[in-house]
């Protein structure tokens, strides 16, 4: 079973914006990061959601999509993600968040697979003006942005080609491919 999320567990970058995801469904992909371990169990993480199709609209315009698809500029109208759950660090907790972001988010993306719904992890921000779109407290750093909502793209996994290039790109029918190494060429020892 876990196998099977982690494989659908991609990154979606194409959904379903007229398929809202419900406050509740929200806060239970929230609780599982907060459950998520964290370093020193410090919890620094706090967790901003946006749901309403006005703030997911504005929230959109401060973020970047798919670096290696450089003829896209992100999900057009009617396929942008139905929520954001926003990663901030608290400051006043801890001033390096480490390994922790990592581990919630894969909670929350994992929980949404459960759900049939899809995320993507977003880095590329423009953190100030997001910050003030959702007018993010002092003291709060804006870590990532979790895109979410129903998939309407196929994203396949395939083998990492002969020249080892590892760019994920889109064919003529937009399906989203994604080259990964082989088991046997990660694994290098087994003592």
């Amino acid at each position: 079973m876990i196998k099977e999320l982690v494989t659908r567990n991609r990154s979606y970058r194409r959904f379903d914006q007229s398929a809202r995801i419900a406050p509740e469904t929200l806060r239970e992909l929230c609780d599982l990061m907060r459950l998520s371990p964290s370093g020193r169990n410090a919890q620094p993480l706090k967790y901003m959601i946006v749901s309403t199709e006005d703030m997911c609209a504005r929230v959109f315009t401060t973020l970047a999509w798919a670096g290696y698809l450089k003829d896209w500029d992100g999900p057009e109208e009617g396929e942008r993600p139905a929520a954001y759950v926003v990663v901030l660090g608290d400051t006043a907790i801890a001033s390096n968040f480490g390994i922790d972001a990592g581990l919630s988010i894969q909670s929350l993306l994992l929980g949404a697979a459960e759900k049939s719904l899809g995320g993507c992890i977003i880095q590329s921000v423009k953190r100030d003006e997001l910050a003030k779109v959702l007018d993010v407290s002092a003291g709060l750093e804006i870590l990532y942005v979790i895109a979410l909502g129903k998939p309407v793209e196929k994203v396949v996994i395939e083998q990492l080609p002969a020249d080892g290039d590892f760019k994920y790109w889109r064919d003529e029918q937009h399906v989203h491919h994604v080259p990964k190494r082989a088991l046997k060429d990660l694994i290098i020892a087994e003592k």
